[in-house]
């Protein structure tokens, strides 16, 4: 059953399904306008930097793996609206397969699974996608994501509908912001948070955003990456 804020946010209570918008269309995004055009100035000159590595990026994975370059996947942002998530393809074309095999034969692999919804030695992930996951060199795509005002530079972690679900009450705030490339999940450990502590990081930083918060992630985010910490 879903509830409505004094916002005019729509809720929905743990275990609820996902339909369809979860905010209505007038509610204005967190940060507003000045967010957003720092999010599209950056990525573009992030874009222009690094278009040799990702010249170079494109190249090695049609060589390696063959295939598309790219892999889309279906996430929720802003208002609870899908929208195509893009990231460098790190995985083997039979990942969902290889998946399950391994999470039917393997308990602790399953239990990780169940707790993170990312495993530490997936066995999914080709030997450059470990690489390119290494580094966050995967997630350079994203920044057309950001482009196009479908993600911000900083905000809560993408999510699927699965996932979702279980935000509880803290639905409304993810809702209420374009999902990020980075944020405060990204600064506190990446892949070794649990899925509770994610979602609490999302909900404290929707609550208490502002916009050196977000520069602080930024600044953050370049050690994170470059000492690659939490990142598999």
């Amino acid at each position: 059953m879903a509830t409505a804020d004094q916002s005019g946010v729509i809720g929905f209570q743990q275990g609820a399904s996902l339909d369809g918008p979860v905010t209505r269309d007038d509610n204005p995004a967190l940060g507003g306008i000045w967010k957003r055009v720092f999010d599209a100035t950056v990525a573009a000159v992030i874009l222009t930097i690094f278009a040799p590595l990702i010249l170079f990026t494109m190249i090695a994975i049609r060589l390696s793996m063959g295939g598309s370059v790219l892999f889309g996947h279906e996430r929720i942002g802003l208002g609870g609206r899908t929208f195509r998530c893009w990231k460098f393809r790190t995985m083997h074309s039979d990942a969902n397969e290889i998946l399950e095999r391994h999470l039917t034969r393997d308990q602790a692999a399953r239990a990780e699974w169940r707790r993170t919804r990312k495993l530490r030695h997936d066995p999914r992930v080709t030997p450059l996608g470990r690489v390119l996951r290494k580094y966050s060199v995967d997630e350079l795509p994203q920044l057309i994501n950001v482009l196009k005002g479908e993600m911000s530079l900083v905000g809560p972690r993408p999510v699927i509908k699965d996932e979702l679900v279980r935000y509880g009450p803290e639905i409304v705030r993810y809702c209420a912001t374009r999902p990020g490339i980075t944020g405060l999940w990204q600064v506190s450990g990446r892949s070794d948070t649990t899925f509770s502590a994610r979602v609490s990081l999302d909900a404290r930083y929707v609550s208490q955003w502002t916009f050196s918060l977000d520069l602080g992630i930024l600044v953050r985010t370049i050690p994170a990456v470059l000492g690659a910490r939490g990142s598999y």
